[in-house]
């Protein structure tokens, strides 16, 4: 079940603690700053906090590991129950905690971020990364209830809002034109307007309950992200300014919209549509020539490929997304060459 807004609040404060043996809440040190307080004034139970650091590169079988730790030395046991109160890393990380300790507990969502609210707390997907590759290690677990509290989002910077922005973008391009429509303004405030916020999750939780584990519908989440992902794991290892996963993404959006502009799926008014309105939310980013052989490289250790082929979702029209497709080496470089000249944007990145 997922709550969103004034209605979370209300079923946060009347969530019913009796059927566990102990409580734990999952933080980092910004969450625990700004988010925690909030939540003791709606959470009316006793609970023990599990404090990890923050960022992407703390996503890792160690951390979950010191968590396990840190459980089974305060007295959990199968009745406990998990909290993440946190962003992406928190709600992935948590969740694989929760559903490998002592073969499984509860665990409960509270995301505080755009992206977990639209994303990492909603689909049922667990995992961590391997050195830079992106959630290699996972598991389908699903949480007991997520709560959605959009004042949350009041403590983040813009640069931390932008992580979500990529996967709302997404989620209208695959499945919603209407919302798109919506989208193409620079006045939109997620934080502000529950409408848009709770459409989108919607999108993502219809497609996961229609097929939780990934067999078939749910693949269209994955737009954007076989080049987003390959981009972010890249940019881990050889920048010094690491890409967020919202810029990552942004850039598998325009990308793989040109691969769906090359397979003949969509016109190219559509693609600089996408292309524009992309640009409204997030600055171009300057990939270097000689990088992109690297890039393509990692899309070759995504969950989805099969037979040696790269696999795709990409879009038949602006609303619509298709499933299953595959693009050559030489199309991909293609697609990331386009990224780099629509127009000149790496020329004002680099500058």
């Amino acid at each position: 079940m997922i709550s969103v807004g004034i209605t979370a609040k209300n079923a946060l404060s009347a969530f019913d603690t009796s059927a566990y043996s102990t409580i734990f809440c999952l933080v980092d040190e910004n969450t625990e700053k700004h988010c925690l307080p909030v939540f003791k004034e709606n959470f009316k139970g006793d609970f023990q906090i599990i404090c990890i650091a923050s960022g992407e590169e703390n996503k890792t079988f160690e951390t979950c590991t010191e968590i396990w730790r840190q459980l089974l030395s305060n007295g959990a046991n199968r009745e406990s129950l998990l909290i993440n109160l946190g962003g992406g890393v928190i709600c992935d990380t948590g969740g694989f905690v929760a559903g490998n300790f002592k073969r499984g507990i509860s665990f409960v969502n509270i995301p505080t971020t755009l992206l977990a609210m639209v994303d990492a707390a909603i689909g049922g997907k667990t995992g961590v990364n391997v050195d830079s590759l992106k959630n290699q290690i996972g598991s389908f677990e699903f949480p007991e209830v997520v709560y959605v509290m959009p004042e949350f989002l009041n403590t983040l910077t813009e640069q931390e809002l932008k992580q979500g922005y990529a996967e709302i973008l997404k989620h209208a391009l695959i499945a919603d034109f209407d919302l798109w429509q919506s989208l193409k303004s620079e006045n939109v405030d997620f934080a502000t307007d529950e409408n848009l916020l709770a459409k989108s999750i919607r999108i993502k939780t219809s497609i996961v309950e229609e097929d939780p584990e990934e067999k078939e519908k749910r693949k269209l989440l994955n737009f954007g992200h076989t080049i987003g992902h390959a981009i972010e794991s890249w940019s881990q290892n050889n920048s010094e300014a690491a890409l967020s996963h919202g810029e990552a993404v942004s850039i598998g959006i325009i990308a793989e919209s040109f691969l769906s502009y090359r397979k003949s799926n969509i016109s190219f008014d559509e693609l600089k549509e996408i292309c524009d309105t992309v640009y409204l939310y997030f600055n171009p980013v300057y990939l270097a020539e000689d990088k992109l052989g690297e890039i393509i490289e990692l899309m070759q250790y995504d969950k989805k490929n099969k037979n040696d082929e790269i696999n795709f979702t990409l879009l038949k029209n602006i609303g619509i997304g298709i499933i299953d497709q595959t693009a050559s080496k030489e199309l991909i470089l293609e697609s990331l060459e386009f990224y780099k000249t629509f127009p000149d944007r790496n020329y004002i990145a680099q500058k």
